[in-house]
């Protein structure tokens, strides 16, 4: 018995959150899965995650929404507002929120809980992803398993392996994340303000009386707290009230980046790509991975040859959208040429006034436009 192969459908390098789902997703489809990470210990991570409405209904699917430590807290609205158009943008559904927010941690420890009820995750595990292969034995705590397919879910260790960037307009920036407490209720709202500098996003945060926000800033200059503090009062003392900030703003570096197709693996989340915040659409994306490949499941056995092709031709396309519609946002703004700002006008009137343009944003922002569909 010393020499058992252990045999499973997946491994899943990365315990993070869009990892642990798709584990969650694929056990939930009676699948052998596997996850491994180098860590052991929890996500201390006091930042908020803004789901939008699809990646919610996953979430329901795995049994993990209702049981969330912190009410989510709703966006009922989105406004958008910018230094060159007058008139600010709202878009809401009458029907149902455009999303939520909540906390990552929350979402983190019931996702790591599920795994080890499972006991499908085996931590302090650190591999070269170039030293894994499918249908290769892969010893793990001292016992040989093969795997048929493996999932990458980390992002950070293959930044190498990408397009160019400086084809797709983009540069590296700066995030800074932070919360405020304020006098008036923050009606459920969501802001973005577009501004030459980069984006400033305003979202709700569970809070037992509404008058409790997140924001996070980015930009390719860097910016000290003073000044980023009375740059967001700017903004929303208006709509807001007085505010009263956290004394603790986190600062992460920004690294677009999408991956090249690779036959070997399947990249989820961040490892298939990183996209700039002004899409707020990051991590519902990684949600998406999850859903196209169960949906792929559904049509094709994991053993078809062309598996890992038709999904990366369905992922990456969306990816390349979104990649390329960030930073050209961006080049628009930052630029500040009267030109852009005729274009970034005419966007704007065309939200305005044409309501199936209008419907379009409303979907993509709830996660229900898919572009592959």
């Amino acid at each position: 018995m010393k020499n058992k192969i252990h045999k499973y459908d997946f491994l899943i390098v990365g315990a993070g959150l869009i990892g642990s789902m798709a584990a969650l997703a694929l056990a939930q489809k009676k699948f052998k899965v596997l996850v491994i990470d180098k860590k052991n210990n929890l996500l201390k991570d006091n930042r908020t995650l803004a789901v939008n409405a699809n990646s919610v209904d996953l979430l329901k699917q795995l049994g993990i929404w209702n049981n969330l430590k912190s009410n989510p807290e709703p966006i009922d609205k989105i406004c958008i507002k910018d230094d060159i158009s007058r008139k600010p943008l709202i878009f809401q559904n009458e029907h149902e929120s455009m999303g939520n927010v909540i906390f990552n941690k929350d979402l983190y420890d019931l996702v790591r809980k599920k795994l080890l009820y499972l006991k499908i995750l085996k931590t302090n595990n650190n591999f070269e992803v170039n030293d894994l292969s499918p249908n290769k034995a892969l010893n793990i705590n001292n016992k040989n398993y093969v795997f048929k397919k493996i999932i990458i879910s980390i992002g950070k260790n293959i930044i190498s392996n990408t397009y160019h960037k400086s084809l797709i307009f983009d540069q590296q920036h700066f995030s800074y994340v932070g919360f405020f407490k304020h006098s008036k209720d923050h009606d459920n709202t969501a802001y973005e303000f577009f501004t030459n500098h980069g984006p400033l996003a305003v979202l709700p945060s569970p809070a037992v009386n509404k008058k409790k926000s997140t924001f996070i800033y980015s930009s390719k200059q860097k910016i000290d707290k003073i000044k980023l503090q009375k740059l967001i009062k700017t903004k929303v003392t208006r709509s807001h009230g007085k505010l009263t900030f956290d004394h603790l703003i986190q600062k992460f570096p920004i690294i677009p980046h999408l991956v090249k197709k690779n036959d070997k693996f399947i990249y989820i989340g961040d490892s298939l790509k990183s996209i700039h915040p002004v899409a707020g659409q990051g991590w519902n994306l990684g949600v998406k991975d999850i859903q196209t490949l169960c949906k792929i499941i559904d049509q094709y056995s994991i053993d078809y040859k062309k598996f890992n092709s038709i999904y990366y031709s369905r992922r990456m396309f969306e990816s390349i959208i979104y990649f390329s519609f960030t930073s050209l946002l961006n080049f628009f703004y930052e630029s500040n040429s009267d030109l852009n700002n005729k274009i970034i006008k005419a966007g704007y009137n065309a939200l305005i006034n044409f309501k199936f343009v209008r419907d379009v944003f409303i979907k993509q922002a709830m996660g229900r436009f898919n572009l592959t569909d």
